[in-house]
This record gives C-alpha cells, structure tokens and sequence, in this order.
C-alpha cells in the first residue's frame, strides 16, 4: 500500500480511533514525535526567504535533547544563516515514510559560532563536510529553539482532529 493510500485509509479511521483512544498526554506525543524523528533522519528545514517566501532544505539535524533543541551543522555563508539573521523564525519538519507519520517544530534559530558550545553539540556524521570539524571556521551551528511541536502518527496513537485535521501539539514556554 502506498504512503498516500494508507494515509487516506487511515484519515477514514480516524473519528473511531480518536473516539477509542482519548487524549495523548504531553509526553506521549514528544515521545512520539522524538520517534518520528529519529526514524526520519534527515528533515526539511524552512526559514524565511529574503522576499518573505518560505524557503525548504534537507538537512541531518542533533536531536531532540531534552528540552527538544535541535542543532544544525551549516556553512556560515550560505543563505539560510542570513536569513535566521533577518528572521528566527524556522520549522523542522520530520517525516516518517514506514508509517506515514510526521513532527513539525516550530521554533526560533539561533547562530552558534562559539567552538566550545560546537564542540558539546557535534554530530559524528558532520565530519567529513567540514575540515576541522567543530573546531573550524567553516561551520556554525544553527540551535533550534522550539516555540511548538505538532505530531501525527495514527500507528502510534497519535492522531489527529477527526474533522479539522489539526495535529496534537505541545507548546513550550
């Protein structure tokens, strides 16, 4: 079954699941979301473009930690560095294809060029993109702040509104 076909399946589903299951605490749906997104491994990252259009790139983010703070590794001159300047606002979005399950964060980015706090948020798997690892000028980091997570896994309990299809969310402070 295609992820499209077993995504209309399930949406029919969904009034009886959500009826059957009741509402997902906080830690259920960051504990799903947290399993979204390590099964995904790479995301779509959004920021803003310099004319206000949204701009998407794949990218193999750190985490969640446990406040659900992302790090990105980055060339400091491409655009999206210069677009987290003029604007912080940015979205991580994970997507789970073996159960057609998906995280989106919402959240404020921050450049991080300090070695020692690249260094303590150092992905193995950046490596071989940057010279001198967290150590170089070649690299910053971009730290993800979230501001929200939605998630939707019906496979994990997680559905969304059966008429709406607004996604469970958690806020952060």
């Amino acid at each position: 079954m295609t992820s499209l076909r077993a995504w209309i399946v399930l949406s029919l589903m969904l009034p009886a699941l959500a009826a059957a299951q009741g509402q997902p605490s906080r830690s259920q749906i960051l504990a799903g979301g947290r399993d979204i997104i390590q099964k995904a491994g790479y995301c779509s990252f959004i920021t803003a473009g310099e004319d206000g259009h949204p701009q998407a790139r794949i990218v193999d983010p750190l985490g969640p930690d446990e406040n659900f703070t992302f790090y990105v590794a980055t060339n400091p001159l491409t655009r999206k560095v210069d677009q987290i300047r003029r604007d912080p606002r940015a979205t991580l979005l994970c997507f789970d294809a073996t159960t057609s399950s998906y995280a989106t964060v919402l959240a404020k980015a921050a450049i991080v060029a300090d070695a020692e706090e690249k260094a303590r948020h150092w992905k193995a798997a950046w490596t071989p993109f940057y010279s001198a690892g967290a150590k170089g000028d070649d690299v910053v980091l971009i730290r993800l702040t979230p501001s929200r997570v939605e998630v939707v896994s019906v496979s994990r309990g997680l559905a969304p509104d059966a008429k709406t299809w607004l996604p469970l969310a958690v806020t952060f402070p």
